[in-house]
């Protein structure tokens, strides 16, 4: 999947982030709304990674889907 297919979809991944990142609240997963960058800085900060490490995590799981 996609960065686009992500952003279309996000409504229908929304669960499967949070899965992800449960550490994550529903709110944040969705003030997202499929944007990399938003969710790679909320990853970064919730998780405590750097913007690298939370890239590669963002990009591997949209690789998976």
């Amino acid at each position: 999947m996609n960065i686009d297919q992500v952003k279309g979809n996000w409504s229908q991944l929304v669960g499967k982030a949070r899965e992800q990142w449960g550490e994550l609240t529903e709110d944040e997963v969705m003030e997202a709304r499929g944007e990399r960058e938003q969710l790679v800085g909320k990853i970064q900060a919730k998780y405590g990674k750097t913007r690298e490490e939370a890239e590669q995590e963002f990009d591997k799981w949209v690789a998976e889907l």
